[in-house]
């Protein structure tokens, strides 16, 4: 199959959830597949090149407008470039998209889209762009979520939900959960020197908490560890100082993966602190998991909380909640026996329900199937999977 991946960021520009799925996805190619990447630079001119293997197509932009780049060739670029392909594969939410499917894609090229997330606030905006977001639902052969509280969540799929199918991302737990010689001698450094570690990982942005984290640090005896590159560094350095925690805070920026397993197998606790339902799925969470760490997340309405469940791999506290935060992180640094076992769980839990190989095999079978629905247009279609 010739498949084409659409989203609004990828890497070496972004890191993040969505870039690394579309990156795993890219590995069917091993299987035979051609995959190829379609998205917008965060600010510059466009470009060709190839990044492990993968083709990717960056379209030029003039920079960023509420969280999406002002991209105005992406929809005439992803509408010509969809006549190559096999499955068109739309990473959601980025309403470039839906633009570029309204602009008219193949009736033979497969649509696949994958809702990672609903688009939350700005109604003023969303009056605009609903349109053209139903439009590229009811085009869509099938729609790929991570959780079924995405689809009892979104008034968007709600009318699709025979075609949505709930396949959870999954990592290479072997790859998180070992570290090189010189990976451990490292790690043991950073754990002489923060005794009470503990990490998170994400964009610096609103909605992953990182304001009530850090004053959940107030009440804690700890070094926090963020990885990671956003918007809101400079308010979170500035809020750090104010609170008189920026002594026992490391705003690292973007990592390699090397150096961000370095810190999670230092680390005593790993946080996904995240505030709104934007938070879909929290594939950080398995990889500190893979890591051997507990976690403490937060009850959001999305499979957060079902991932890292409360008493069993994790702790789960209210958004917006920095006491509640403070108390969870404080018993795991405290407790480390049942720091440990809530660990051993995390563990067995990735190992069983969160693969690599089980992920792609699933979406692998979801694409061939939307391909020969497409082509053969009496066969049975949409019919729902998890």
């Amino acid at each position: 199959m010739r498949v084409l991946h659409a989203y609004k960021v990828y890497r070496p520009d972004a890191e993040g959830g969505i870039p690394e799925v579309i990156s795993q996805l890219a590995e069917l190619r091993s299987l035979g597949d051609h995959c190829a990447v379609l998205t917008a630079r965060s600010r510059g001119f466009g470009r060709e090149f190839e990044l492990a293997g993968v083709e990717v197509h960056a379209v030029g932009s003039f920079g960023q407008l509420l969280s999406m780049p002002i991209a105005p060739q992406f929809p005439f670029r992803l509408r010509r470039r969809a006549r190559r392909v096999d499955v068109l594969a739309l990473h959601a939410p980025f309403p470039l998209n839906d633009l570029g499917v309204a602009l008219g894609i193949p009736e033979d090229a497969a649509l696949v889209v994958h809702w990672h997330a609903e688009i939350l606030g700005r109604k003023t905006v969303m009056k605009f762009l609903a349109p053209v977001i139903r439009h590229t639902l009811a085009r869509a052969d099938r729609i790929i979520v991570s959780d079924q509280s995405i689809i009892d969540g979104s008034t968007f799929l709600a009318p699709h939900a025979a075609k949505c199918l709930v396949v959870p991302y999954g990592i290479e737990p072997d790859e998180w959960s070992s570290l090189d010689q010189a990976e451990q001698q490292r790690a043991e450094v950073l754990r002489g020197q923060y005794p009470r570690l503990v990490v998170s990982m994400g964009r610096l942005v609103p909605y992953k908490g990182y304001p009530q984290l850090l004053h959940a640090l107030q009440r804690t005896d700890a070094h926090l560890v963020i990885i990671g590159e956003g918007s809101e560094k400079a308010a979170l350095l500035q809020l750090a100082d104010e609170l008189g925690v920026a002594d026992r805070l490391t705003l690292t920026g973007f990592l390699p993966r090397p150096d961000m397993k370095v810190y999670l197998h230092a680390a005593n606790a790993f946080v996904l602190p995240s505030v709104t339902a934007a938070e879909a799925f929290g594939l950080v969470q398995i990889e500190a998991m893979a890591a051997g760490l507990p976690v403490v997340n937060t009850w959001l309405p999305t499979a957060v909380p079902k991932i890292a469940r409360d008493g069993v791999e994790g702790l789960t506290v209210e958004p917006n909640d920095p006491a509640a935060l403070a108390k969870a992180i404080n018993r795991l640094l405290d407790d480390r026996p049942f720091a440990a076992r809530l660990a051993a769980a995390g563990r067995q839990r990735v190992a069983a329900e969160y693969s690599k190989s089980l992920f792609l095999r699933r979406i692998r079978s979801i694409y061939a199937d939307a391909v020969a629905d497409r082509r053969t247009p009496a066969a049975p279609k949409h019919q729902t999977k998890s």
